[in-house]
Order: C-alpha cells, then structure tokens, then sequence
C-alpha cells in the first residue's frame, strides 16, 4: 500500500509502498556523509530509489541532482516524492539502467556520484526474495560492483567524489575494485549498530584519480544499550528550521 511519510528531520515527505524496500537509515546517513563544494555542480545518485538520498542532498546544494532508477514501480514513487517537495527543477529522475548510462552522459560529467547500492552478490545462498523488486534492491541480480564502478569512473570527472554504503563484511573487496576502477579511498566510517558490537556497514568516500591518503573517521554508533537512538541519530530526525 501506498503512504506518504516524513524523511526524517528534513521538513521533507517521501512516497512508499509496504509491498517494496522503504527506504533505509543508511540512505539517510550516507547524503549526511557527503561533503558538497563550491566546485560541485553536478550530483548524480545512481540505484536511488524512491529518491531519498536526492531530497536529503537537496537540502545541501541547490545545484543539479539526477537520480536514476531501474525499476518502474520505485521510480514512479521517487517522481511523486520529489513533485511533493516542489523540488522539480533541481532534482531529475530518470527511469534507466546504469549500464546504459553511457549512452545518456558524456564521460567525466559529474562533480559526485552517491549510491546505496544491493549488497549482496547473485551466488550468495542469502535469501532471494520471490519478489523481484525487492530482490533487485537486495541482490546484484541487475548490476554487479564491477559494472558500478566502472560506470562511476566513466560518468565522474578527474578528483570528483564518489560516495557508497556497503557491508563491511565486502570492505576489502572494495577497496581492490575501487583501485582496479581507478577509485582512491580517502574517509571510510564504520556503522555498528550498538558499541562493543561488530559493523556491519560503512560509508566510503573515495576519488577518481586522486592521491593516497585514507581517513578513518570514528565509528558511528545507533543505539544506545537501552534500544533508544543515540545523540548523533536522533539529531538527523530533529526539524531543520
């Protein structure tokens, strides 16, 4: 069923639909990741969804955002989201694949690319939910890391940024794609759920083409003990005035 709900703390609404994935803490935490320059005209969210990672970075900038969303069903909500918020003339979403996205934009086109990609790949015996949406949102049944980040390095300019979550349990993997891909990681931040508990995601940052020289920043923690948000959490879902 359709519902318009409030993204969180960001005076924003957001369509979504119980019989899909809504959207996630990590789409809210990854637009806070993302550091937005003068020099920054050109933002591009790839597998963006229902679009909250664009409505939350639009709230940063007021330049060009372009979401691209395979899935017709999900894309539709992300055109209503963004017509909600009369974000219309700064936010575009398109209903494509990202391997064809070559056949759209020139090469070296974006200051930034964003995306909270699927997680997990096709040959894991994980769960493939029988509901294709859903498992094209989980799974890399339609786009693999490989054909993410050599998509990403075509679309971005030289020294552009490029930001992800991701399993931490993938963290090696990726940081060897993001070299082969031409990628240098400069901040990595780590998501546990509780402290003393392992992660199990984390937001990268990484340059085309930049220098060597990696930041960890410290490890961003959700609860509290008692199941309550921690501070730095609860102030995402505070309203901006």
């Amino acid at each position: 069923m359709e519902v318009l709900n409030d993204l969180v703390g960001k005076n924003l609404k957001i369509y979504q639909d119980d019989d899909y994935f809504k959207f996630s803490l990590e789409s809210v935490l990854l637009p806070e990741f993302v550091d937005i320059n003068l020099r920054d005209k050109k933002i591009l969210d790839l597998c963006t969804g229902n679009a909250p990672i664009p409505l939350i970075l639009s709230q940063k900038t007021k330049n060009e955002i372009i979401g691209v969303e395979l899935q017709k069903e999900i894309y539709e909500l992300a055109l209503k989201s963004v017509k909600i918020n009369n974000l219309d003339k700064q936010i575009t979403i398109l209903n494509e694949d990202v391997k064809n996205l070559n056949n759209i934009f020139k090469g070296d086109t974006f200051d930034i690319i964003t995306v909270n990609p699927p997680y997990f790949k096709i040959e894991e015996k994980s769960f493939l939910n029988e509901n294709e949406t859903k498992k094209n949102a989980r799974h890399e049944s339609s786009l693999t890391l490989d054909e993410l980040l050599k998509m990403s390095n075509y679309l971005l300019k030289t020294n552009g940024s490029f930001y992800m979550v991701h399993r931490t349990e993938r963290l090696i993997e990726i940081i060897e794609k993001l070299k082969q891909y031409k990628f240098e990681p400069k901040k990595i931040r780590f998501i546990n759920s509780f402290e003393g508990k392992e992660s199990r995601l984390f937001l990268i940052k990484a340059t085309k083409n930049g220098k060597p020289g990696l930041k960890v920043l410290d490890n961003l923690y959700i609860y509290n003990q008692d199941l309550t948000y921690k501070e730095e959490i609860l102030k995402l879902f505070e309203e901006e005035k």
